[in-house]
């Protein structure tokens, strides 16, 4: 088989090539790959899909083995084909065409068709996602024990760009054609790939500076807090109802606890406008409250989305949540709306 690898990059269009070797190009292009590599647009993508096609059909390297028993038989056993013609007759099963002849392990040359000089052209370019999205087999007929096979692949064509879920990508679809060392065709494969730009990945979120304390008395709270729920403990003996949470019923001094929803609303009983020393991870100047809930128990929270000259004893609140970072989420309260 003829390595076509040249044929798209031999170009003189060198104002798009890019290399990771973090040094400038004397023509002014930055290098951002140890090897160099090209950025193709739209235009050459296509140019490079119909020169691929016009290739048509070309044969690859005969299967290393001939269809054989002990393959079929694992075969078999892995897919849970109890059909006893395959081994009575020395017949392979048609779903198995593609196995005589898939490349195993080896770190050796790897035997180019159509198909990888585009794959290579959409990775660089950017389009480094992949997916299956469709596959159709056609059997001619059954392959014996014995015959060794040879396939021959045709890149059939390039749809896109087109915007998809996944993002920006194109359709690759190519065909493979298995044969018979007497040059008979005995089936047909069409596969199709979506070659897709992934997303941006998001940078981490900084870790909130003030983390709360979790232990065995405030896990609980902190796990309603990530589900939106905002728990208060209670005594298991005699429904006391405490916070912060501790190990001992103040009333009781039962150890056995559980926890009650509270309505997330509550009056603003007192608080305090902080404005010095600066706190990480807070814009000063913010407002700490002490909010009583109707349940009977007090709790301290920030006083958000209103104006610190607006806040004031007395005005009712409701709990909102908000994420701090990718771990943390804390309760915070604001203005109840009329």
């Amino acid at each position: 088989m003829t390595d076509r690898t040249d044929s798209t990059d031999s170009t003189d269009r060198t104002d798009r090539t890019e290399s990771t070797a973090g040094t400038e190009r004397t023509d002014g292009t930055e290098r951002t790959e140890s090897t160099d590599r090209r950025v193709m647009t739209d235009e050459e993508l296509h140019e490079l899909a119909g020169k691929q096609a016009a290739l048509g059909e070309v044969r690859g390297a005969p299967a290393a083995d001939p269809v054989n028993v002990p393959m079929i038989r694992h075969w078999l056993a892995a897919m849970g084909d109890e059909n006893p013609r395959y081994l009575e007759q020395g017949l392979a099963p048609p779903a198995m065409a593609q196995v005589w002849t898939m490349p195993g392990l080896s770190r050796g040359p790897k035997e180019r068709s159509p198909v990888d000089d585009m794959m290579s052209a959409l990775n660089d370019s950017g389009y480094t996602g992949v997916v299956a999205t469709n596959c159709e087999q056609t059997y001619r007929r059954y392959v014996r024990v014995g015959e060794r096979l040879t396939p021959a692949t045709r890149f059939s064509g390039l749809a896109g760009p087109k915007r998809t879920a996944l993002g920006v990508g194109y359709f690759a679809t190519w065909n493979i054609t298995w044969y018979t060392e007497d040059d008979e065709p005995v089936a047909d494969m069409m596969f199709r790939v979506l070659k897709f730009r992934p997303p941006a990945a998001k940078a981490a979120a900084e870790p909130y500076p003030l983390q709360p304390a979790v232990n065995q008395d405030t896990a609980f709270f902190w796990e309603g807090v990530n589900r939106g729920e905002l728990r208060i403990q209670s005594c298991a003996d005699c429904g006391e109802l405490r916070h912060p949470p501790g190990p001992l019923c103040p009333r009781c001094r039962s150890a056995e606890r559980a926890y009650r929803l509270a309505s997330g609303t509550g009056t603003l009983f007192s608080y305090v406008v902080h404005h010095h020393p600066p706190v990480p991870g807070r814009r000063t100047p913010f407002v700490v409250g002490v909010v009583e809930l109707p349940e009977g128990v007090r709790v301290v929270g920030n006083v958000v989305d209103c104006p610190v000259e607006e806040v004031r004893i007395g005005m009712p609140l409701r709990v909102t949540y908000r994420r701090m970072d990718d771990r943390l989420v804390l309760p915070m309260w604001a203005p109840e709306q009329p």
